[in-house]
C-alpha cells in the first residue's frame, strides 16, 4: 500500500479542519482550546483509506499567522498539499504565506479546494477561482484541480476525494531503503505505556525493539510499540504518521524539532551550507543577518553568512551558511524556510547541501563551486563531490553527510569504481578515496622515494611509516595508514616499488660502491666476521676506516639491513655468522642437558659477562631459549 501525507494550507478560518472531519470522521483539532476557541492552534491528524492501494494521512495546520511556526513543524514532511480558500472571503494573508512557504519547500503535488461553497453564489465562487488561478500561476499548482466543496453540505466531497486519489496516485513511494528519520512533533506520556513520541516517518523503515537515537543529544531508546493510524503495527514505513513508545528514555529528556533516527549513523551539526531563495516580496538580507530558521520539525534562531554575494536581493537565489544556536539532525536534501527575525514573516527557503560543511572563506569561488556542483548534482555526484572535498572519507562520515545506509553507499561507491572515478577500500567497503587523489598520492610516494634515494645512496629503503610521514595531498595532508597501505600495493603491483617487511625501495634498486665506500664495507665485515662473539665496539670499527663518520654509518646500516650483521645491544653486533655457530652450539647442547645457566654459557663460549648476557637476551629474543629463574631452556 501506498503512504502519502497530505498537508492543508490556509489562512485562519477557511475550513481546512472542518474539511479534514468531512473527509476522513476524525476531527484533527485535539486541544480543548482548539475546539472553545474553534481555531486550529497546532498540528491535528487524521486518516483516509482512498482504495486499497493508498492510504492518506492528513497533516491540519493552523491558519493563523501567530501559529505559522506550528504549521511550519507540520508541512515539512508532506508528499501533497491541499490549499484551502474559503469562497466567503477567497485569498488572504495567510493563504499566501502559507501558499510561500509549499512552493519554497519545493512541495510538487496538490490541490486547491473552494471551501465553504454552500455560503456563495455561482457568479462569487466563479470570481474566487479566478483569483485562485491568479495566485497558483507558474507554479507546482497551476494545472492542479481546483475543487468547490461543502464541510456542511458534503458537495464536491466525492470529487475531492478522487482528485485525491488521481493525484496520489502519479507519486512515487518514499524509499524504504534509507535509515530511518523520524522528526518528533509531539512527546507525552500514555498511562500503563511511558513515553510516545510521533511524527510523520520520512525515511526507512522502523519496527518494533528497534534501537533508535534521538538527536541532537544522542540519547539512546528502544522501540516498545507502534501505532500507525491509531492501529497498532509491527512496523512503520516512510510516508506514515507513526506514534511510538519508547523504552530507556523520559518524556521530559525529548521535545518537537528533535529527530528520531538510525543509531549510529548520523551526526548533529550547528552549521548548514545551504542555497537560499528570497521571495520577492522580503526585504534585501544583509550577512549575518539573524533569522528564524524551521525545518522538520526543528525551529531556531540562525546567523545567515552569505557565501557569493555581499547582500541577497529579493527574488534572488544564492548560497548561504547558516549558523544555527542550536544544534540539530539534518542532512543534504532537507528543506528548510527562513523567517525575518523582527518583524517575523516567512522571507524564503532552500535545501542543505552541506550538512557538515566547515568555515569558509568569504566569496570563496572554490566554495562556490562546490555548493553549485552538490545542488546540481545526481547521487553518484554528488558522492563524488564530497569524496574529492575530503580526498580520502571513512564510509561513516559520507553516511552521515548523505543520508544513506553503509549498503547504497557501497553500491553507488563501487559504480563510481567500475567508472574509474573513486577506489573503494575494503570488504565491505570502509574508505572512499577520489581516483585523482590515489594517483596523486602514487605520484608523490615515487617522487619522495626518488628524493630518499638520492639523498641516502647508501641506504637500500626507507620505513613505510616515514616515507608516509613525507607524503602530502594537494591540500598538505598526509594519507591514512590504510590509504598508503593501498597505494604501496598498487604501486607494487604496476613493478615501480618494491617492499620487505617494514621497508620500501624504488623497484631494481641496487646500491653501488664506489671504491673507498667498497674497501670499507669489506673492512667491516671482516673485523666482525674475525671476531667471532669477542667483537669490537661498533665504534671503534668505525673510527679506523679511511672515510668520514657519516658514510660509514651508512655503510653499516645497509649491512644490518641486509643482515650480514646483526644488532645485539646497542654498540654491540655481530656477523650473522657467528650467530649461526652459536646457535648450532646450543643445539648441540640441547641434546645433553636441555637447560643452561649463564656460568655453563660463559664456559662453552669463552666469553665474559659483558658478551654473554646481552647474547643469551638476544636467544631469548630469538626463541632459541627461554629464561626460567637462574637458567634458561634452550627451545
Amino acid at each position: 500500500m501506498k503512504n502519502l501525507i497530505v498537508g492543508t494550507a490556509g489562512h485562519i478560518d477557511h475550513g481546512k479542519s472542518a474539511l479534514v472531519r468531512a473527509l476522513t470522521g476524525t476531527d484533527p483539532d485535539r486541544l480543548e482550546e482548539e475546539k472553545r476557541r474553534g481555531i486550529t492552534i497546532d498540528l491535528g491528524f487524521a486518516h483516509l483509506d482512498l482504495d486499497s492501494d493508498i492510504r492518506v494521512g492528513f497533516v491540519d495546520v493552523p491558519g493563523h499567522e501567530r501559529f505559522v511556526k506550528n504549521m511550519l513543524a507540520g508541512v515539512g514532511g508532506i508528499d501533497l498539499v491541499m490549499l484551502v480558500v474559503a469562497a466567503d472571503e477567497s485569498i488572504k494573508p495567510q493563504t499566501r504565506e502559507h501558499f510561500d512557504i509549499c512552493r519554497l519547500l519545493n512541495i510538487r503535488n496538490g490541490l486547491v479546494v473552494i471551501t465553504k461553497s454552500d455560503l456563495v453564489d455561482r457568479d462569487v465562487l466563479d470570481l474566487v477561482r479566478l483569483e485562485v488561478q491568479e495566485l497558483v500561476k507558474g507554479s507546482f499548482l497551476e494545472n492542479a484541480p481546483v475543487i468547490a466543496a461543502s464541510a456542511k453540505t458534503g458537495e464536491g466531497l466525492d470529487e475531492l476525494r478522487n482528485a485525491l486519489r488521481h493525484v496520489g496516485e502519479k507519486i512515487l513511494s518514499r524509499p524504504l531503503t534509507l535509515p530511518f528519520r523520524l522528526p518528533i512533533d509531539r512527546a507525552f506520556v500514555m498511562k500503563g505505556f511511558g513515553t510516545v513520541v510521533t511524527g510523520t516517518l520520512i525515511a526507512g523503515t522502523i519496527r518494533k525493539d528497534d534501537e533508535a537515537e534521538i538527536f541532537p543529544e544522542g540519547r539512546r531508546a528502544r522501540v516498545r510499540g507502534i501505532q500507525v493510524h491509531n492501529a497498532p503495527a509491527e512496523s512503520a514505513v516512510a510516508g506514515q504518521r507513526t506514534a511510538l513508545n519508547l523504552a530507556g528514555v523520559e518524556t521530559s529528556e525529548i521535545e518537537r524539532g528533535m529527530v528520531l533516527a538510525a543509531p549510529g549513523l548520523f551526526q548533529a551539526t550547528s552549521r548548514l551550507d545551504c542555497s537560499l531563495t528570497l521571495l520577492p516580496s522580503a526585504r534585501p538580507l544583509k550577512n549575518r543577518a539573524r533569522v528564524h530558521f524551521h525545518s522538520g520539525t526543528a525551529e531556531t534562531v540562525a546567523e545567515v553568512i552569505l557565501l557569493n554575494s555581499k547582500d541577497l536581493a529579493p527574488g534572488m537565489q544564492g548560497y548561504v551558511q547558516l549558523r544555527l544556536a542550536h544544534p540539530g539532525l539534518f542532512l543534504q536534501g532537507d528543506r528548510y524556510i527562513v523567517r525575518q527575525f523582527s518583524p517575523v514573516v516567512t522571507i524564503g527557503g532552500g535545501v542543505v547541501l552541506d550538512n557538515l560543511p566547515g568555515r569558509h572563506r568569504l566569496l570563496d569561488p572554490a566554495v562556490t563551486e562546490f555548493l553549485s556542483a552538490t545542488e546540481k548534482g545526481s547521487e553518484e555526484e554528488r558522492l563524488e563531490l564530497l569524496v574529492r572535498e575530503a580526498g580520502e572519507a571513512a564510509i561513516g562520515m559520507l553516511t552521515a553527510r548523505m543520508g544513506m545506509s553503509e549498503t547504497a553507499l557501497e553500491q553507488l561507491g563501487r559504480a563510481l569504481q567500475a567508472k574509474k572515478r573513486l577506489v573503494v577500500l575494503g570488504q565491505p567497503a570502509g574508505v572512499f578515496i577520489h581516483a585523482e587523489h590515489f594517483l596523486q598520492l602514487a605520484g608523490e610516494v615515487v617522487r619522495q622515494l626518488a628524493g630518499f634515494h638520492g639523498s641516502n645512496p647508501l641506504v637500500s629503503g626507507i620505513a613505510k611509516e616515514d616515507l608516509r610521514g613525507r607524503v602530502r595531498d594537494r591540500q598538505k595532508r598526509a594519507p591514512s595508514a590504510t590509504v598508503f597501505s593501498a597505494v604501496l600495493r598498487q604501486l607494487e603491483k604496476a613493478g615501480k616499488i618494491e617492499t620487505s617487511g617494514e621497508t620500501v625501495r624504488q623497484a631494481g634498486r641496487v646500491i653501488e660502491l664506489d671504491s673507498q665506500e667498497a674497501a670499507a664495507r669489506d673492512q667491516i665485515v671482516q673485523a666482525f666476521a674475525t671476531a667471532g662473539l669477542a667483537v669490537p665496539a661498533a665504534s671503534d670499527v668505525l673510527a679506523g676506516l679511511q672515510i668520514d663518520r657519516a658514510r660509514a654509518q651508512k655503510i653499516l646500516q645497509m649491512l644490518l639491513k641486509e643482515k650480514v650483521l646483526v644488532k645485539v645491544a646497542e654498540d654491540l653486533i655481530f656477523h650473522s655468522d657467528a650467530l649461526g655457530r652459536l646457535k648450532e652450539l646450543l643445539a648441540r647442547q640441547k641434546a645433553k642437558s636441555g637447560r643452561i645457566n649463564v656460568g655453563v654459557f660463559k664456559e662453552l663460549t669463552g666469553l665474559t659477562r659483558k658478551y654473554a648476557i646481552p647474547l643469551l637476551e638476544y636467544l631469548d629474543r630469538e626463541r632459541v631459549t627461554r629464561r626460567q629463574g637462574d637458567e634458561r631452556i634452550i627451545l
